[in-house]
């Protein structure tokens, strides 16, 4: 049970590390590719927690084919990103217990503990941050 509580918690606290797979934001390149839809259909919504998303379900008939492909494209990376972060937590497990147990939760800190400790890791964690191309994001202290 304590296995699975840290293994989901090891996946959402890697999010703030990112692949190098990972160029351009997500959020941007739909906001670029749905500008015009934005501007028209959706100019009201107050950004965040899904609302955006939910005026474009709204006008899902209306939306030019860029746009519609812009979300597409961004839920296939977020699908990939998420399998990425799965099998690196899920290697990394004893990694995480062992040098960022006492890590402070949040903002990506323990990720970053993780990617400090690259060097005392498993092979098996160490392979999986690098089959993942998991680095420590532009945002984060080296």
């Amino acid at each position: 049970m304590k296995r699975n509580v840290l293994l989901a918690i090891g996946v959402v606290l890697l999010l703030g590390v990112t692949g190098s797979w990972a160029q351009e934001s997500i959020i941007d390149n739909v906001m670029t590719a749905c500008e015009v839809e934005v501007d028209t259909y959706c100019s009201q919504v107050t950004p965040g927690e899904g609302r955006l998303l939910a005026c474009f379900y709204a006008f899902e008939d209306k939306l030019s084919g860029r746009c519609q492909y812009a979300i597409y494209e961004g839920a296939a990376q977020l699908e990939q990103f998420a399998a990425a972060v799965t099998h690196v937590a899920s290697e990394c497990m004893d990694d995480l217990e062992k040098f960022c147990a006492q890590v402070e939760l949040g903002e990506g800190r323990v990720g970053t503990c993780l990617l400090e400790h690259k060097a005392e890791v498993s092979p098996g964690c160490s392979q999986a941050m690098d089959d993942t191309g998991l680095e420590l994001a532009d945002d984060q202290p080296e």
